[in-house]
């Protein structure tokens, strides 16, 4: 794990120490896993000198924006790089088309498209910007991405979640097993067959389950409040501190259980930052798999369950 968060120095390569950055679409919802990205991107900028000039999420980023051509646009990293989700990419896009003089960086991705024909046309976007240099999360996203956009600058990188390595478990962990399973468009059917755990001293959830009705009324009234995009009340710092104990929430649940089995990659992800044993199991395209394979495999205490193989761990320089 310590290896994982070294690497991601790479990214000092095209963001230098002490540059200026405006830092877009970063999350304002209830996906701890994006949650954890983002903290991890603000513990990266802290760690090497980097200083955030504006933070824009996809609620409140304005209509026009003037950004000073020194400044380094950087773009939120995850797994919404393609046409499953359409406002992040369409927002995505957006800056890279109306920013052609600013240096872009986009942090580790995992890239899925269902249709080759909306692939296309974001290369045809992209491959307009002469300075953008694209991280990915996985083989897979660095072929398609070396394919398709051919003027990017392209690197494998693991997420930037593992910039917060080690987290401290919370408290003793008196439970035998949490399962944190998708209930979402990613979710697989092999995990149908998993069922969920019955025992007392068990537990099985998902990031939308973690969060109580106020917490998740809170997040929607915190958002609702930043897309008006003006106020007295700065909601940057609002949602920063709120989402720190949205987060510490999530390590503290973790905390109590000696095991986590999870679809969820940031479950794993969160998981392996807690040196907690985890056995991950597939999303609906293989992003899980090929990420273990590519990042994780070597963790004594984890493993992977995927009906399918269908990915090699492969050796990258």
């Amino acid at each position: 794990m310590a290896e994982l968060k070294e690497r991601l120095k790479q990214i000092l390569t095209v963001i230098p120490p002490g540059s200026t950055v405006q830092y877009i679409d970063y999350p304002v919802y209830n996906n701890g896993g994006d949650l954890l990205i983002m903290k991890g991107t603000e513990a990266f900028f802290k760690a090497n000198r980097i200083s955030v000039h504006a933070r824009y999420s996809v609620l409140d980023f304005p209509d026009s924006l003037m950004i000073p051509r020194n400044h380094i646009i950087v773009l939120q990293g995850g797994g919404n790089f393609g046409d499953l989700y359409e406002v992040h990419q369409t927002l995505r896009e957006r800056v890279v088309a109306a920013y052609p003089n600013n240096r872009i960086v986009i942090l580790p991705q995992t890239i899925y498209y269902k249709e080759e024909e909306q692939c296309d046309k974001t290369a045809a976007i992209l491959n307009r910007h002469m300075d953008l240099h694209l991280f990915v999360r996985d083989p897979n996203s660095y072929q398609i991405a070396k394919s398709k956009f051919h003027a990017c600058s392209i690197y494998l990188s693991p997420d930037m979640a593992h910039q917060l390595w080690p987290i401290p478990a919370r408290g003793a962990a008196g439970k035998a097993l949490l399962q944190f399973l998708r209930t979402d468009i990613e979710q697989a059917s092999e995990q149908s067959r998993i069922g969920e755990v019955q025992a007392g001293d068990s537990e099985c959830l998902d990031w939308a389950s973690l969060y109580n009705r106020v917490e998740r009324r809170s997040i929607k009234l915190i958002g609702s409040m930043m897309s008006r995009k003006r106020g007295i009340i700065p909601m940057e710092v609002v949602w920063g501190k709120y989402s720190d104990y949205l987060v510490d929430k999530a390590i503290r649940r973790f905390s109590r259980y000696q095991a986590v089995q999870t679809s969820r990659l940031h479950g794993h992800i969160l998981s392996c930052l807690m040196d907690k044993p985890n056995t991950l199991l597939d999303n609906s395209y293989g992003k899980n798999s090929s990420y273990f394979y590519t990042w994780t495999s070597d963790i004594d205490n984890v493993r992977l369950i995927s009906s399918t193989n269908r990915h090699k761990k492969e050796e990258w320089q």
